[in-house]
């Protein structure tokens, strides 16, 4: 008997341990657990849902600034002589092929009872593609490079898509609404802390090596860390979901459509988050912007890794805790603060000259980080926070792949950049940007969307 017994009495140790932190984390130090909009039943997983959860974002925000299609791709691309044209490209590929399927796969989710699976698969499928880089970048050079990089990373980025309507549905299902802005801003804070680490180890271990044996290392690395996140979100304990009947994607589009036209807080959050994505896919436009004006080699995107660590650890918190109250100003002040960034790249094209020390750029990357981190918490927190349980797969997988086809029109702004000179992207995105933050300054609150 006592054999049996032992177990039980460690897992509940373990339990009001992990209770304990889960309070210290997420805020939530009231006795009686606020399971908003969740099952019952999965309330008492919540602590173990959320700290699992957090470091899959752990993993996954590292291996995203370690391999970023917004950082070191294009830095990486523009070493291997790709033209500017395909750099600029690389954000907003990620964003369409893991924005614009959405819609395709969205019924499909909601067939499953269990939807964290469509997570652990896509979270495997963008691993292999981060292998399948290598020899891309060892054999290729050039368009040919930047073209197999691009190719593999559309599929990377389709995974990704599958992925985000999964983690969303999953999320809103496990953790209580007034908590899911602390665990975005947990996963990106802890990415950043990790993030800062390897910058500052690529700084003073591999300093100035302008070889490709660094960014070989860093793809394997991330591809390590996309498994190891599968596994740990294949952990989180699920409820079984309602498997409503699934409809093809024109049906999901007219619905979708039918949402934007009667519901106007809806149409007014898409305008605002349209002009928002100007921040998300912007930063491959200041890289082609500093490569021309900072010396080249690993040092200098060390630096520049280092600096968008930072903007996650210090900002995330923040962006957190705002998020949960007013996702809207979150996304207001994002726009603003991204918009900033693209004034200061220009001041110090134009007034400190075209030399510059690495330092005197690692602000821009620095505010701009902290802007992109504000604009994905506040635009997944309002929309998670603001759609029907129910309806809440439409909802974002329509928002996404719509969203993802103004991504696709935010590319062109790196041929502007090959064709013309990086400022004048520079000086487009900075508009966008503040375009942006008086969209999200006019549209409801996320708790009176659908009322509108």
């Amino acid at each position: 008997m006592s054999i049996s017994q032992e177990p039980t009495a460690e897992s509940g140790t373990n339990q009001a341990t992990l209770d304990r932190l889960y309070a210290i984390v997420a805020g939530d130090d009231s006795q009686d657990r606020a399971c908003n909009a969740i099952p019952e039943d999965a309330c008492t997983n919540v602590p173990q849902n959320f700290f699992l959860n957090l470091f899959n974002g752990l993993c996954t925000k590292l291996a995203e600034q370690l391999i970023s299609p917004g950082l070191t791709l294009p830095w990486l691309l523009t070493a291997v002589g790709a033209p500017g044209a395909l750099v600029g490209f690389l954000s907003p590929i990620k964003q369409v092929g893991s924005l614009v399927p959405q819609l395709f796969v969205a019924a499909r989710i909601r067939q499953l009872a269990r939807r964290k699976w469509v997570w652990v698969g896509a979270g495997g499928l963008q691993a292999c593609c981060l292998l399948l880089m290598v020899p891309s970048i060892l054999l290729l050079s050039g368009w040919s490079a930047g073209l197999a990089v691009l190719a593999l990373l559309a599929v990377f980025s389709v995974a990704s898509g599958a992925g985000s309507v999964s983690f969303q549905d999953v999320m809103g299902k496990t953790i209580p609404k007034g908590r899911r802005g602390r665990l975005l801003a947990g996963r990106a804070a802890l990415g950043g802390v990790l993030t800062l680490i390897a910058g500052l180890a690529l700084r003073f271990f591999v300093g100035e090596d302008t070889g490709s044996g660094p960014y070989i290392l860093l793809l394997l690395v991330s591809a390590g860390l996309w498994l190891l996140a599968a596994v740990l979100f294949a952990g989180i304990r699920e409820a079984p979901s309602e498997q409503q009947g699934g409809h093809n994607a024109i049906t999901e589009a007219m619905k979708g459509m039918s949402l934007v036209r009667s519901v106007t807080g809806y149409r007014k959050y898409l305008a605002a988050r349209a002009a928002l994505t100007s921040v998300e896919v912007a930063m491959p436009l200041f890289v082609l912007h500093a490569y021309q004006q900072v010396p080249d080699g690993m040092n200098t995107l060390a630096v520049f890794i280092v600096s968008v660590g930072l903007a996650n650890i210090m900002s995330s918190p923040f962006w957190g805790r705002l998020s949960d109250r007013t996702a809207r100003q979150v996304m207001m002040l994002a726009a603003a603060m991204g918009g900033t960034s693209g004034v200061l790249a220009l001041l110090l094209g134009w007034w400190v000259g075209d030399t510059l020390p690495v330092f005197y750029y690692a602000p821009v990357f620095f505010l701009l980080g902290v802007a992109e981190a504000g604009a994905r918490v506040g635009r997944k927190t309002y929309l998670v926070d603001a759609a029907p349980s129910k309806e809440r797969p439409l909802y974002v997988a329509f928002a996404n792949s719509a969203i993802g086809l103004v991504a696709l029109l935010l590319g062109s702004l790196g041929i502007l950049a090959d064709v013309w000179v990086p400022a004048s992207a520079i000086m487009a995105f900075t508009a966008l940007a503040y375009l942006g933050g008086f969209l999200s300054y006019i549209m409801p609150e996320a708790d009176r969307m659908v009322e509108q």
